[in-house]
């Protein structure tokens, strides 16, 4: 099992998402999240509408969702700005991925187009939560470059997300 907690950078809390380790390629870390997976956060929890997997990259600033026809929003890729992210032990057996949002988001939509979301409310929280300004400009750089790599379907925005969520579904 693995558990994403994710935090905002005040410490409050986020989302809660768990998934099923698949295994990791050059990308970094693969996790599956079957449909009716419960998601939730301080006031709001659903049941996933459909699976989805999620990659916790080797390097980077960020987590990153994949979807593929069967979800019924309007996301194929939805990667989270992050810092601060973490692994631990989850006992008896599997990992806590703790990670602190940090409100921007690059998007690829059913329709193909990419764009970042959030803008305001990161704006919003550099302020109100008070983010260090190397760190709010180190999460911009990654954000632009995020967005680049979606755009040009690089990899591992090119449909490689597809092999190891037909995994999953194994």
């Amino acid at each position: 099992m693995v558990v994403f907690r994710n935090w905002k950078y005040n410490r409050s809390a986020h989302w809660l998402v768990p998934g099923t380790y698949l295994g990791s390629d050059s990308y970094g870390d693969w996790i599956f999240q079957p449909a009716g997976s419960l998601v939730a956060r301080p006031g709001v929890a659903f049941f996933a509408e459909s699976d989805a997997v999620q990659l916790l990259p080797r390097e980077g600033d960020f987590v990153a969702t994949f979807y593929d026809d069967t979800y019924p929003g309007d996301f194929r890729i939805y990667i989270d700005l992050a810092t601060g992210i973490r692994v631990d032990p989850l006992l008896p057996a599997g990992w806590e991925v703790q990670v602190t949002d940090m409100d921007l988001d690059v998007i690829r939509s059913v329709t193909g187009r990419v764009y970042v979301d959030d803008e305001d409310e990161f704006a919003e929280h550099r302020v109100s939560m008070d983010y260090p300004e190397a760190l709010a400009e180190q999460i911009q750089a990654s954000c632009r470059a995020l967005y680049e790599q979606v755009l040009a379907e690089a990899a591992p925005f090119d449909g490689t997300a597809l092999t190891w969520l037909n995994k999953g579904r194994t």
